[in-house]
């Protein structure tokens, strides 16, 4: 059976990539194999990880690009090069237009740390979501898995882990404790549960 050939697109350090890698060495999603990483910018730590663990590795910059259209028509290059079938979106950074999303319906996956309809959308990211999850005062956050459309977090929900507020929280805490009992988990499961979707469609 052909596994489902997945694309991991980032631009920074790569923690939710290496959750990716280490839960594809345990075995934990036979439907599917990373085939490639994309960076946005060539300085990524999360390509170091890929090379360590194998993977082909590709840089497309946006920076670069002459437009967004230019720079969209690099990756769809890449992806098409490599037979990708599956992307996640793992602490990428560049906002994707709705002609790329619609290129590949559900076939885009994003981890978004908050429990999705809260604290998403346009600007929230990184440690912006959750200043604003301790400024409002939940005593509940967590992470989300979701397929990526035109509207920022707006694409339908795969998975959800929910993650407790401490009284003495700051977004660098919290960030931490987020990714390690919600997205380290949520993403790789939410990966195999599509890559099987996919695998089977292939049939």
């Amino acid at each position: 059976m052909l596994k489902t050939r997945i694309a991991v697109l980032v631009s920074g350090g790569g923690t939710n990539l290496q959750a990716l890698i280490d839960a594809q060495a345990r075995g934990e999603n036979p439907y599917g194999e990373i085939a490639l990483v994309i960076a946005d910018k060539p300085e990524a730590y999360a390509l170091e990880r890929a090379k360590k663990a194998g993977i082909p590795t590709a840089v497309v910059s946006k920076k670069e690009s002459a437009s967004q259209e230019a720079f969209e028509a690099a990756m769809r290059c890449k992806l098409a090069e490599y037979a990708i079938d599956l992307i996640v979106l793992a602490g990428f950074l560049c906002i994707l237009s709705e002609d790329f999303t619609k290129a590949y319906p559900e076939r885009i996956i994003n981890v978004h740390p908050s429990l999705i309809p809260a604290f998403c959308g346009k600007g929230y990211y990184g440690l912006r979501v959750h200043q604003a999850a301790l400024d409002y005062g939940v005593k509940v956050t967590g992470a989300t898995v979701h397929f990526v459309n035109e509207i920022p977090d707006g694409g339908r929900i795969i998975l959800q882990k929910a993650v407790a507020i401490e009284p003495d929280d700051t977004p660098q805490t919290l960030q931490k404790r987020v990714m390690e009992l919600a997205e380290w988990q949520i993403l790789p499961q939410a990966v195999a549960l599509v890559s099987q979707k996919i695998q089977g469609e292939k049939r």
